[in-house]
């Protein structure tokens, strides 16, 4: 027995540790005055005009008491020989320090001439002389307008009188000066976080096209597009997206171009998304287009300016979100994801080959594998027989079904692709010759897929590198496989029904009230509009479907040296 004991005290120990239990307290019984506290302070709009409640406010809203990089600066300020107890608000590290001692305290703390005037003076506005008489109009004194001409000499101060647009200044790196006696607040733009210089684009690579790509931070976005787009016409209005996060978002557009209508649905849409958080452009576009949940692309994404610049200058509408290096670009068609910057840099005869090759590269990868699946499985008829016989004697040794030796490949091939972009830029490129040669050629020595099936899934993959939106090559990567599977349990008339099945989910989508596969469904008679591009001189009008102010984009005759007596 003492054995058994020993055995349950070890194993099953009876005394058991000392719970304990982590509650809130009741709202009201428990604590009723701070709770009424709370909610007084949650609801206030207005700023106070006596600093000390304006300080105890603002410490706990930021939590002063645990936030380390929230600064609150109180000082004495100067002006007209006069001192009043101030005080800054701002973030440590998204501000300029030097811009802050230099241009703001300086200022507003060191006597000089500006702030030691004799008080019983008054502010000249105007001075006027008639028939020799001397006519002046002067103005009392006021603290408010005093600061905000004389005491600040900085380019952008806007005067806030609510606690809620402080907060959005403090928050996105500005810094805002609070003065006793004063229930308005002077936010000062001043900001001086580290941001990514201006770099090459890296994933949408041209050679004659601009070297210049879009970065984190929403205002050089917004200068990279003003520096293209010369024109008083373009508006960037801002919007703020997320309940918590109140990301910054720019709208851009052509006034005198851009449909009404479209901008309004934009504005709209923007207006009423209802998240806590925004972090990115990737995930307002899923939020932001018409059927989401179709894995077709059906918002364009760019990083360069200048394609963004051209697609605004055409009559779209452009999203760009803070914190995030890509534009978004409505409404778009299909034909829109097979083209590539350099498409309007390079004589039309060189682009309209490469959108045949890309067109081409799109079917291959869609199609190839599981037609090769079909065919293997079904139609042996279609295969020359020489062929036939070098694809049967290469799979005498694989053990394995093709359908189970095509989607192992496939999923090999995915792996490969995935490493080679998680792993450090160096090995990188080893990965990929370590996948293509070493195991692709290991797999076939040792009978475990074929010699045809690996030139099958290396086009495969070689093809869908030159589809130019990276989207559009996901839902092919993505859709190959269902071709596959159909392929394989129906043959030709599984893909078939496949792929008509696909071209009528494309045609029902709508990209802000386009047809996505305009203009051929529905059918406008133009078969070659869009697919090709035309001559430059010949690029007369904007797309219809845009619906523009300006449908014309240039004369009937462009180029007046060589024909100056045509109209």
């Amino acid at each position: 027995m003492k054995i058994v004991n020993t055995f349950k005290k070890v194993f099953f120990p009876i005394e058991e540790a000392p719970s304990h239990h982590f509650t809130l307290p009741a709202s009201s019984e428990t604590v009723p005055n701070t709770n009424n506290q709370v909610e007084e302070i949650d609801t206030v709009e207005e700023i106070f005009p006596s600093i000390d409640v304006n300080i105890e406010y603002i410490k706990v809203k930021y939590n002063l008491m645990i936030n380390s990089d929230i600064i609150l600066r109180e000082f004495t300020l100067t002006a007209r020989n006069k001192q009043y107890r101030a005080f800054l608000l701002f973030i440590d590290g998204m501000i300029n320090m030097d811009s802050v001692n230099n241009y703001v305290l300086k200022p507003l703390m060191v006597r000089n001439t500006a702030n030691s005037f004799d008080g019983s003076q008054n502010q000249v506005i105007s001075e006027a002389v008639t028939n020799n008489i001397t006519v002046r109009k002067v103005k009392k004194f006021d603290i408010k307008e005093y600061i905000f001409n004389s005491l600040l000499p900085q380019n952008s101060v806007k005067i806030q009188s609510k606690f809620e647009d402080v907060f959005n200044g403090v928050n996105s790196g500005e810094c805002v000066l609070f003065i006793d006696t004063l229930n308005i607040a002077f936010d000062i733009d001043i900001k001086g976080y580290n941001t990514r210089s201006v770099s090459k684009p890296e994933n949408e690579v041209v050679i004659r096209g601009p070297q210049e790509a879009f970065v984190e931070n929403l205002r050089t976005n917004t200068t990279l597009l003003r520096r293209i787009i010369n024109n008083e016409n373009l508006i960037i209005e801002n919007l703020k997206i997320g309940k918590v996060s109140k990301t910054n978002c720019a709208l851009c557009y052509m006034k005198n171009i851009a449909n009404d209508d479209l901008v309004a649905e934009a504005k709209y849409r923007l207006n009423n998304i209802n998240i806590d958080y925004l972090v990115s452009s990737g995930q307002l576009e899923q939020l932001f287009a018409d059927n989401s949940k179709y894995s077709l692309p059906q918002v364009i994404a760019t990083e360069r300016p200048d394609k963004t610049a051209t697609h605004i200058l055409e009559g779209r509408i452009v999203v760009i979100v803070n914190g995030s290096p890509y534009a978004l670009i409505v409404p778009a068609t299909f034909i829109d994801f097979l083209e590539s910057p350099e498409d309007h840099n390079i004589k039309f005869q060189f682009a309209n080959l490469l959108k045949l090759i890309r067109i081409a590269a799109f079917l291959i990868t869609l199609f190839l594998p599981g037609l090769y699946v079909a065919i293997t499985s079904f139609h042996q008829e279609f295969i020359p027989t020489e062929l036939l016989f070098a694809i049967v004697a290469s799979r005498a040794s694989v053990p394995f079904s093709i359908i189970f030796e095509i989607i192992i490949m496939e999923l090999s091939f995915e792996l490969i692709r995935e490493a080679g972009l998680r792993v450090p830029t160096p090995v990188g490129p080893t990965i990929g010759i370590i996948g293509a040669l070493i195991i692709g050629q290991a797999a076939v020595d040792a009978g475990i897929v074929s010699p045809i099936l690996i030139i099958i899934v290396a086009i495969t993959g070689i093809t869908s590198f030159t589809i130019p939106d990276y989207y559009l090559a996901f839902h092919c990567r993505v859709s190959r496989f269902v071709y596959i599977i159909l392929g394989y349990f129906a043959g030709l008339l599984g893909i078939a029904i496949g792929a008509f099945i696909h071209l009528l989910i494309a045609s029902k989508i709508k990209s802000f009230g386009v047809s996505y596969l305009d203009p051929y469904i529905p059918s406008k008679g133009k078969i070659f509009n869009g697919l090709f591009n035309a001559p430059t001189w010949k690029r007369e009008k904007r797309a219809d479907f845009l619906d523009t102010k300006r449908e014309a984009k240039q004369e009937h005759i462009s180029m007046k040296w060589k024909y100056p007596n045509e109209q």
